[in-house]
């Protein structure tokens, strides 16, 4: 359709969710495991709320809001940072889940955060 990126991508990642089962978080969960528990999903937390299952990487465009990547193979547990959707050249807007922050990367954090907007809400 000859849409192209103009102004850059922002990538973020989301849980999608499984069912944890009612067995413990230490039963393992193998091929004969007696739960309904899903045999790859992982726990994680943000914040003060835990998630168990996986994460969605996405990276919309910011003029279109089209998706022009996504990751949806890892478990919620694998960093954020561990998932680069980028090309080369590409400029890519990401929040301080895939890096750590210095005090120059919060102050560039604020100014960007407009531009992120659009990818948090996908």
């Amino acid at each position: 359709m000859g849409l192209k990126v103009k102004r850059g991508v922002v990538q973020d990642a989301t849980f999608i969710t499984s069912d944890p089962g009612h067995a413990k978080a230490d039963t393992p969960r193998g091929n004969e495991a007696k739960t309904r528990r899903s045999k790859d999903g992982t726990w994680a937390k943000k914040g003060s709320k835990s998630f168990f299952g996986y994460k969605l990487h996405s990276k919309p465009d910011m003029d279109y809001g089209l998706i022009r990547d996504l990751e949806t193979a890892t478990a919620a547990a694998v960093h954020d940072s561990q998932v680069d959707l980028s090309r080369e050249g590409e400029v890519v807007y990401r929040d301080k889940g895939y890096h750590p922050l210095s005090i120059m990367d919060k102050l560039r954090n604020i100014r960007i955060s407009k531009k992120r907007a659009p990818g948090e809400r996908q």
